[in-house]
C-alpha cells in the first residue's frame, strides 16, 4: 500500500564508482542512441499541499539504481498503435511534435503518453483512465491487462510538463517526455498498490518539499521544481507554460524551451 509520510526518508547508500563499469561509457566507446521514455507525475490536491506517487528503483537497476523516481519507463511499439478513449489535445501534442526524433507524428506524441499511463499501471497498480462498460480487445498482453481493469487512456487529461536526454557519457540512454496527470483519475483507492510489478519500491505520495529529501537523480529535482512552479500558477498560465527541454550538445548541458 502506498503510505503518506511526513517523515524523512533516509538517502540509499550508493557508490558511483562501483558502478561506473555498469552506467558510464568509456572514452573511446560512442555515444549510446536515446531509447524513448515516458514518465508521470500523478498529483493530489486534496490536502493544503499538492503531493505525488514516487517510488525507490531496485538495487539491481543497471540504470539509477536506489533512486527515487517517478513511475515510468520505455516506449513500446504498441503503444503508439493501441486504442485510447480520447487523443491528446492539440497544445500538448504541438509541444510533443517540437523537435521529435525520427519522422514525427501524431501516433509517436500519443504513444509518448499511453506509455507513461501503461508503464504507471504496471510498476504501482493503479488505474488510470475513463471507465468502460466492456474491456477494449489488443493481442498485446500489457496492455490488455489494463483494458481488462474497464477503463481506456483519456489523453486530454495529461499535461506535458518536460523533456529531457540522458547525458552521452552514459551506456543506458533516453529520451524521456514527463507528463502530469490529477490524481482523480484513478479509478478505485490510489493507495492500493498490492498489484505493482516490485520495479519501483517503497511507493510514497509525498509533498514536493518532502520529496526533495530523498535520493534523487538530478533530472528528477529539476522536474520537481519545474513542477512546483507550475502548480503555483493559475491553470490557464500553466497550459501556456513552455517546456524545459535538457539534451546535451557534446558533453555540455543545454536546456531551452518547447
Amino acid at each position: 500500500m502506498a503510505k503518506e509520510t511526513k517523515k524523512k526518508s533516509e538517502a540509499a547508500t550508493f557508490d558511483p564508482k562501483g558502478a561506473r563499469s555498469q552506467e558510464f561509457r568509456g572514452e573511446k566507446v560512442a555515444a549510446v542512441r536515446p531509447k524513448e521514455a515516458a514518465t508521470l507525475l500523478i498529483v493530489r490536491r486534496d490536502a493544503k499541499h499538492p503531493r505525488i506517487l514516487m517510488g525507490k528503483r531496485a538495487a539491481g537497476h543497471k540504470f539509477m539504481p536506489n533512486k527515487f523516481v517517478f513511475p515510468g519507463g520505455r516506449v513500446d511499439p504498441a503503444d503508439s498503435r493501441v486504442k485510447a478513449h480520447k487523443g491528446l489535445r492539440a497544445p500538448v501534442e504541438r509541444k510533443l511534435l517540437d523537435r521529435m526524433r525520427g519522422g514525427p507524428s501524431t501516433g509517436k506524441a500519443q504513444g509518448l503518453a499511453m506509455a507513461a499511463i501503461r508503464e504507471t499501471f504496471e510498476e504501482t497498480g493503479l488505474v488510470i483512465g475513463k471507465q468502460m462498460s466492456e474491456p477494449l480487445q489488443t493481442r498485446n498482453p500489457e496492455w490488455q491487462a489494463y483494458y481488462n481493469e474497464h477503463v481506456a487512456p483519456d489523453l486530454s487529461k495529461v499535461e506535458f510538463i518536460a523533456r529531457a536526454i540522458t547525458p552521452p557519457y552514459r551506456t543506458r540512454r533516453f529520451d524521456t517526455r514527463f507528463f502530469t496527470i490529477d490524481a482523480e483519475e484513478i479509478r478505485g483507492d490510489m493507495h492500493d498498490t498490492d498489484r505493482a510489478s516490485g520495479e519501483l519500491l517503497e511507493l510514497h505520495w509525498l509533498e514536493i518539499d518532502e520529496a526533495r529529501d530523498l535520493d534523487l537523480p538530478n533530472i528528477t529535482r529539476m522536474i520537481l521544481g519545474e513542477l512546483e512552479e507550475r502548480l503555483a500558477l493559475p491553470k490557464p498560465a500553466q497550459a501556456r507554460r513552455p517546456v524545459p527541454f535538457v539534451h546535451f550538445r557534446g558533453a555540455s548541458p543545454v536546456r531551452d524551451v518547447l
